[in-house]
């Protein structure tokens, strides 16, 4: 079973480039591709110009999403980020060498650091259809998402769940039956068909 910073290290190391979303001036949401740049027990750090219209965003909102995909793996993120200012930004360019390309010199004056220090995370892998894998984490004071389907007392154990799971996750040797949340698709194809109306979906 992954932990946080096992999340954390695919999604910065692995992954690294993101697709990070803000809401623009007319109260659209707006996106652009944001390299993650560090991580550590305190959170996942990135950069920006200050004089960038996302600085500006993240200045006024202090609340960033964000997804990232590599192969069959996708990471999501969503909560509060906090200026740092240059803390970390020599580790940063140390750590992501192509930088120092970009920001040549005391060009790198321009930017500031930003670190994602409150969220909520999922994890999703399909790279083996027959037997996804899913998970979430958090970071900060922020708690996991604890959502997803859920069999009650009310089950009979009749099976009729999992001749329509696709995934083959609910387990029916004890009543009520228990569905494999790190496997779950949450397609929900299984609440129509429980005759004892048994299955819900938690929020």
């Amino acid at each position: 079973m992954l932990n946080t910073q096992d999340y954390l290290k695919i999604l910065v190391e692995d992954i690294h480039s993101t697709v990070v979303a803000t809401i623009d001036r007319y109260g659209h949401p707006v996106t652009r591709c944001i390299d993650m740049m560090l991580y550590d027990d305190n959170g996942v750090y990135f950069l920006t110009a200050k004089g960038k219209e996302f600085y500006t965003q993240l200045m006024e909102q202090r609340y960033i999403s964000l997804s990232a995909i590599s192969g069959k793996r996708c990471i999501s993120l969503a909560g509060s980020v906090e200026n740092i200012g240059r803390e970390k930004l020599d580790e940063i360019f140390l750590k992501n060498a192509y930088m120092q390309d970009i920001y040549p010199g005391n060009t790198r004056s321009a930017l500031e650091v930003f670190r994602i220090c409150a969220a909520q995370g999922n994890f999703f892998d399909i790279s083996d259809p027959g037997h996804v894998t899913r998970g979430t984490f958090a970071i900060g004071k922020a708690s996991p998402e604890t959502g997803g389907y859920k069999i009650s007392g009310r089950c009979n154990g009749c099976g009729k769940c999992l001749s329509v799971c696709p995934q083959n996750c609910i387990d029916l040797s004890r009543t009520p039956a228990v569905i494999d949340q790190n496997r779950c698709l949450h397609c929900g194809n299984c609440v129509p068909v429980c005759p004892a109306g048994a299955i819900a979906k938690e929020m």
